[in-house]
């Protein structure tokens, strides 16, 4: 008996340092990103993992631009579609959440999701697309560290430029060349919420552009930007 107990405390002793040490690379990664940028994602590898069993040449449109270079219309479509407490929360919107949790619920099935932006980075940046607890309690992991050691400024800016945007696409400035032949920086209003508008399903939106449900939240998205107060 002795021994399976001695066996079970290294065994979860060990477990733990594993742990501690996955998130002191998380958290090491976070720091430096503070300063320079991501080459990659999680999301973005596995991501191309799948687009490369189709076509193993396949490579992602990918162009990295600053924040000043990324269209003022776009950072206010994005916060009025994906988060419009950015600037005043923590890292979560428990409102948000919570109100999702009732439509959940009331619907039976995941209908709305209350994550705001940090949570989105957090989730593109170091996690697979799988929806486990173990998933959700290291996302929230993450947000806390970004929020702590970034700047909703830096927030933004790593966000808007490793997002997916259609199939291979990521980041402003290749959305902006794949939809419109433009920059980032000259993305119009319209141009601005569609674009927005895209970020919960864009590859299917990248082959269904005429979507009804894309143009109805589009115009909604374009009667919140006014009022969507993005960093400076």
């Amino acid at each position: 008996m002795k021994t399976l107990w001695r066996l079970l405390w290294r065994s979860a002793a060990l477990f733990f340092l594993l742990v501690l040490l996955y998130q002191g690379w998380i958290f090491a990664h976070i720091w430096w990103w503070v300063d320079h940028n991501p080459s990659t994602t999680s999301f973005m590898e596995e991501r191309m993992v799948a687009l490369r069993e189709k076509n193993p040449d396949a490579q992602p449109q990918q162009q990295w631009v600053p924040y000043n270079r990324i269209s003022n219309n776009l950072k206010r479509a994005l916060v009025a579609a994906e988060d419009g407490k950015f600037l005043d929360h923590d890292g979560f919107d428990w409102e948000a959440i919570q109100d999702a949790y009732e439509k959940n619920l009331k619907k039976g099935r995941i209908v709305a999701g209350g994550s705001t932006i940090s949570q989105q980075l957090a989730k593109n940046l170091f996690l697979s697309a799988s929806k486990t607890p173990w998933r959700k309690a290291e996302e929230a992991v993450i947000t806390v560290m970004l929020e702590q050691m970034m700047s909703k400024r830096r927030i933004l800016e790593i966000y808007m430029n490793v997002i997916e945007w259609g199939n291979g696409v990521f980041g402003a400035e290749a959305a902006a060349r794949h939809y419109y032949g433009t920059s980032a920086a000259n993305l119009g209003p319209e141009q601005a919420a569609r674009l927005a508008a895209m970020v919960p399903n864009p590859r299917w939106y990248d082959s269904h552009r005429g979507s009804r449900g894309l143009s109805r939240r589009t115009g909604i998205i374009l009667a919140r930007m006014n009022s969507a107060v993005i960093p400076r």
